[in-house]
């Protein structure tokens, strides 16, 4: 059961996907009647349990608000209504719809019999102490109008907790756009499966904490809909937990648990080169090399003894001019290659020069820009080895300025650049995707904006350098790798900033936390 809920929270799907499986179900005999009645049983239970059982009865005096649309999301709430009703608590009902689908119509028939107040305009609502919004489910396409766009906005100023069954209503289903104007959620009770605006950084704001109702789909119907489709999957601590390289045989060695070469820093941006040593370095990697400029090789020591740091000749500007490795050491002598952060453009021979080679290849920061200044797309095909890119959404639009607007449509655009780069490519962001070359998409489900702070991504290119050079060791496909580091980083910045809080998490800081993140 277990393994079975574990596969039901990783499938992230579209509107039309979600359609499809319903069909599926009720297609084999399921009755939307007892989907709904099985459905909003859940939500009325969870509703009672976390909104309202913390309060005495006696205490909701204003009662509990139903805002009911014309589809089953309405019927949804409605059986939700009628079940609080019958607890004892004081229900009302806003229905603007004239038009309903029969079995909703009927729900509210029956709820109106139970002597429900219902009421049909905004300026009619008494006061409540929270609501429950079920006027659109997924599949919402048009922009909403008057009456009811002014109704949600009014709705929206009330001072009371909001709870939205399956997607806040006005939230485009698949992009998380806001069509016209939407619901402001508390709380939002994501029905069956994931769907992808829970995971479009546009939404997050809509969504206030999100919540999945499984309500028993059977994978049969999930694989059958899914198979030909790229899978969009949600990582979880399971996940990504199974994935790093844990835990370690009993009889191992530093050169078995991979070898990094960092190439980073330069004496305008020496910080850089520390903070992706230390995300190295918790990353657990047997053995870590760093490439700067002489210059900083002293201070390198200083925070970093047990790595091998490597001095190298640099341009007037302090940035690395030319890689000096040791003797009888190349750059096939490590298992991959993280480069970029505090690099400065005065670097481009050295990006070019890694990217000529046969190693794993992570670029970062300024050698993502350089990588742009090259022709991304075009410099990429040529490499025969794996290569990862982690940008923020200003160093995607430089790298792919034809691919999909990386604002608003995150999914298509990461996808469109990982296939026609041929990289995994590890966008960035509040809800961060990655995708490979195949199409398929991994998502970090949650985040901080803790991490919204210079350095933070330098912690994270050493993090997940330090990873890719085990992972080459243990053959861990490197899309699952890129994940794991993804969902691992985000973790630290969420406990780091739990204890000292979102102002309280620079990078330096967040390296500490990455080992708790484990614990």
């Amino acid at each position: 059961m277990q393994n079975k809920q574990e596969k039901i929270s990783q499938v992230v799907v579209t509107a039309g996907q979600m359609r499809d499986i319903e069909e599926r179900i009720f297609a084999a005999g399921m009755p939307v009647v007892a989907l709904m009645e099985k459905v909003a049983g859940l939500i009325a239970r969870r509703i009672q349990d976390i909104a309202l059982n913390p309060l005495k009865k006696g205490d909701v005096a204003s009662g509990v608000g139903i805002l009911v649309g014309p589809g089953h999301n309405g019927g949804d709430a409605l059986v939700v209504a009628r079940e609080l009703h019958f607890r004892g608590y004081k229900i009302w009902i806003y229905s603007p719809f004239s038009k309903l689908k029969e079995l909703t119509s009927q729900h509210l028939q029956y709820a109106q019999s139970l002597g429900i107040p219902i009421y049909q305009t905004i300026e009619q609502l008494p006061d409540s102490d929270l609501l429950i919004d079920g006027l659109f489910g997924y599949g919402l396409e048009k922009n909403l109008t008057d009456p009811i766009a002014s109704a949600i906005n009014q709705l929206n100023e009330l001072s009371v907790p909001i709870y939205s069954i399956d997607l806040p209503s006005g939230l485009h289903t698949d992009t998380g756009v806001v069509l016209g104007t939407a619901i402001r959620a508390t709380h939002t009770f994501c029905l069956g499966l994931w769907k992808l605006a829970f995971f479009q950084d546009q939404a997050l704001e809509y969504l206030g904490k999100a919540e999945l109702i499984d309500f028993d789909i059977p994978l049969a119907d999930v694989e059958a809909v899914l198979k030909d489709a790229p899978r969009i999957k949600r990582i979880t601590s399971a996940t990504a937990l199974a994935t790093l390289p844990l835990p370690r045989p009993a009889v191992t060695h530093k050169y078995k648990e991979g070898h990094l070469l960092l190439i980073c820093g330069s004496r305008r941006y020496a910080g850089g080169a520390i903070l992706t040593g230390l995300g190295a370095r918790a990353s657990g990697v047997g053995m870590l090399s760093i490439a700067v400029p002489e210059s900083l090789k002293s201070l390198l020591v200083s925070h970093l003894p047990e790595a091998l740091i490597i001095g190298c000749p640099e341009t007037e500007t302090g940035a690395i001019a030319q890689l000096q490795l040791p003797e009888k050491t190349d750059l096939s002598s490590f298992n991959a290659i993280a480069c970029g952060p505090g690099l400065t453009r005065d670097a481009t021979p050295i990006v070019e020069e890694v990217i000529e080679s046969d190693r794993p290849l992570l670029l970062d920061a300024d050698g993502l820009n350089i990588l742009a200044q090259m022709g991304a797309i075009a410099t990429l095909k040529k490499r025969l080895a794996i290569t990862v890119l982690t940008p923020h959404t200003g160093e995607f639009q430089r790298l792919f300025p034809d691919v999909a607007d990386a604002k608003h449509h995150r999914v298509k655009a990461v996808q469109e650049a990982a296939a026609q780069s041929g990289a995994v490519v590890l966008l960035k962001g509040a809800r961060t995707a990655i995708a490979n070359p195949e199409g398929a998409v991994w998502i970090v489900p949650e985040s901080t904006p803790a991490l919204a702070r210079g350095g933070s991504g330098d912690v994270l290119t050493g993090l997940l350098g330090g990873l890719l050079a085990q992972a080459a060791t243990k053959q861990i496909p490197v899309e699952d790798i890129v994940a794991a580091a993804a969902w691992w980083h985000s973790q630290a910045g969420i406990i780091a900033a739990q204890e000292r809080t979102e102002l309280g998490v620079d990078a330096f800081t967040l390296t500490q936390y990455l080992v708790k993140a484990l614990s």
